[in-house]
């Protein structure tokens, strides 16, 4: 055989015809596939000339996906063995796992997550070998007549326009561009035990399968259209190590410790009532003291950073949304149409259309810009019933909202100026490891974007360049963008290492256009100019951040969030009157401080006030009344006696003024 020229990680090699990818990564256990010419490819994928070859390493996002769905493969096998009758959906990966919808007669329980489980372990150790095919359309609808839902997204293929994901989530691990594809689960004598619909790659055997653990089982509709049948989804996680899953199942526990539904009620926040209905939420009187605070202080944060505070109603016609393009273009995230006189009136969205008649209502001159309007609008998004979650996913919330008005020369320093706004933000609220998420335009998808080429590369350019410059890592997010333009989005990482979505900054050059609200100002020779248009969200929405505080913090805010600051907690009655003293020096410093003086024990109190996550507790007894001083208690259960009283008030005082945890 003669030889091919390849490269291999940017290093030219020269390697016999009919060598596959697998003998390039022979002395590297953790390559389990690799990158040829950019598509992921399995490890027998036979190289030819002229490939650019690179590992693909099994802890590396990629690598982690293909494990993953190879591991929903071993499952759906084992699911198929022990219940012959069900019938395969779609398994894709997700963040962290994977799943796998069946339809089933009956739906999954406990017992039978353990049974599955027990039986994909025999398959990994048999060490089956993932072997690929191409199957023509006609000959995969012969070979899964029985599989009425690969029969569906074999037809979906076809009818999709490119776009199965849309169409159906996960769909695009099946099905796609070109020819279809069978992975086809070999025993070790060749014979086929399993195979199923797919695109591949996957392992190269079921023993390249380190650590994995089924998590739970739920109802899901086909294709996530409720007017489809339900399904039954099994959710699963695998792991290059079993250290790593060990970590992964501590982050779960340690998330749901953190979960802030189950605090929101424990701590009295906030609640959900059923006669409200599901995504609107109430916010308690110490949630209410926590929202206040992010309130007044993002207000004021504006204010300095030269914002002017607006306001505009909830509802408005219909006209300003196709205007706006939000109905043409986020028509399904918006609630139905309210008949009002005779005329369709809106729930309002989003904040900009009614920003933009707030700068058309008068003339504007280039002296005025950049002009920044800001305020807390509530809104409403029609979610879907089944992705709301406690506060951060509802359909009803208020977003702290601006809007810059700037000159195009004028955009990249705005767009500095936003970005180390919200960074400074964001530290003050103890979320300081971030990165940057670039969205952009799918070019693929031209009738989900307005706009033109031109207009689209200047407005990416412009936040690419000074993401780079912030110094932050900055990731890809093709297709992300809003209709109107793109936007950069601030990834904060919580305490526990999870990645929360933020605050957002998008260039619109569309809304202030002609055949929208067509916005003028003008200019220093005369002339009428378009102004470019900034969105941007610092809390995103106060809803959703405050839920993410309290899984940062697990309920624990520091002092200047607490809802109470300080709780007085007298050793016996008698030692009550001199803590209420206190407690008025306390609230004429706008301290929030309460004075325990039930029937309980004095530990019992303590208790209390640590399980309420009160920052700091001030003892008194005798020797405390007779000495002027407390013995000063933080929320861990750190003590130090005979502090003297106004050594505890600098205390607390400084605690709150520098926004420290305690």
């Amino acid at each position: 055989m003669s030889d091919i020229q390849i490269t291999v990680s940017s290093e030219g090699r020269s390697v016999e015809e009919g060598t596959k990818a697998w003998q390039l990564f022979a002395d590297s256990p953790d390559v389990i596939a690799a990158r040829v010419g950019g598509e992921l490819k399995d490890l027998a994928y036979p190289l030819v000339e002229g490939d650019e070859v690179e590992p693909v390493a099994i802890d590396s996002a990629d690598g982690r996906d293909i494990l993953r769905h190879s591991t929903a493969h071993v499952m759906a096998q084992a699911v198929q063995e022990l219940f012959p009758h069900a019938k395969l959906g779609i398994g894709p990966p997700i963040v962290d796992g994977f799943y796998y919808d069946f339809d089933v007669p009956e739906p999954f329980v406990p017992e039978d997550l353990v049974k599955i489980e027990s039986r994909m372990r025999k398959i990994v150790k048999e060490g089956q070998k993932f072997d690929r095919r191409e199957v023509s359309d006609d000959a995969a609808r012969v070979e899964l007549a029985d599989e009425p839902y690969k029969l569906e997204l074999i037809g979906l293929k076809s009818t999709a326009t490119g776009d199965v994901e849309g169409a159906a989530e996960g769909a695009s691990v099946e099905v796609g561009e070109g020819g279809l594809t069978i992975y086809d689960n070999l025993k070790r004598d060749g014979s086929v035990a399993w195979g199923d619909l797919c695109r591949g790659p996957h392992l190269p055997t079921t023993k390249r399968i380190p650590a994995f653990k089924l998590m739970r089982s739920a109802a899901a509709y086909w294709r996530g259209n409720e007017n489809n049948k339900q399904l039954q989804r099994i959710y699963g996680t695998a792991w290059e190590t079993k250290e790593a899953l060990e970590e992964h199942l501590h982050r779960i526990e340690e998330a749901q410790r953190r979960d802030h539904r189950r605090l929101g009620t424990e701590l009295d926040l906030f609640s959900f009532p059923d006669e409200i209905g599901s995504g609107l939420p109430v916010f308690h009187p110490k949630g209410g003291v926590i929202k206040r605070e992010m309130e007044d202080y993002v207000r004021r944060r504006h204010i300095e950073e030269g914002f002017e505070y607006v306001g505009t109603p909830h509802v408005a016609k219909e006209g300003l949304f196709y205007t706006s393009g939000h109905l043409p273009y986020y028509g399904e995230g918006m609630f139905p149409a309210l008949d009002m006189d005779g005329q369709d009136y809106r729930l309002k969205a989003m904040n900009c259309p009614m920003h933009n008649l707030i700068f058309r209502s008068r003339q504007r001159s280039y002296r005025e810009l950049p002009l920044r309007l800001f305020e807390f609008g509530h809104v409403y998004r029609n979610e879907k019933s089944g992705v709301i979650h406690g506060l951060t996913r509802v359909r009803g919330f208020a977003q702290d909202d601006s809007h810059s008005y700037v000159t195009p020369e004028q955009a990249p320093d705005e767009i500095r100026h936003l970005l180390d706004f919200v960074l400074s933000l964001l530290r003050d609220f103890g979320l300081d490891d971030f990165y940057l998420e670039l969205s952009t335009r799918d070019d693929s998808k031209p009738d989900k974007f307005i706009g033109s080429d031109a207009e689209w590369e200047v407005a990416t350019k412009v936040l690419e360049d000074v993401c780079l410059e912030s110094g932050l890592e900055l990731v890809p997010d093709p297709g992300g963008a809003a209709y109107y333009g793109p936007k950069v989005s601030v990834q904060a990482r919580d305490a526990i290492g999870r990645t929360w979505q933020m605050s957002t900054i998008q260039y619109d050059f569309n809304m202030p256009s002609p055949p929208r609200f067509n916005l003028e100002y003008v200019a220093a020779d005369g002339s009428r100019q378009q102004p470019v248009m900034i969105h941007s969200a610092k809390f995103g929405s106060i809803e959703r951040f405050m839920g993410v505080l309290v899984e940062h913090y697990a309920g624990a805010f520091p002092p200047w969030l607490a809802p109470v600051q300080v709780v007085g907690i007298p050793v016996a009655e008698r030692h009550a009157d001199y803590l209420y003293d206190l407690t008025k020096r306390l609230k004429a410093l706008g301290i929030r401080v309460e004075v325990d003086d039930s029937d309980e024990r004095m530990q019992k109190k303590i208790r209390n006030a640590q399980l309420q996550k009160v920052p700091f507790m001030l003892i008194a007894g005798d020797n405390d009344v007779e000495g002027d001083a407390v013995s000063f208690r933080y929320r861990n259960g750190e003590q130090e006696n005979g502090v003297p009283v106004d050594d505890a008030v600098e205390r607390i005082v400084e605690a709150i003024r520098s926004r420290v945890q305690v």
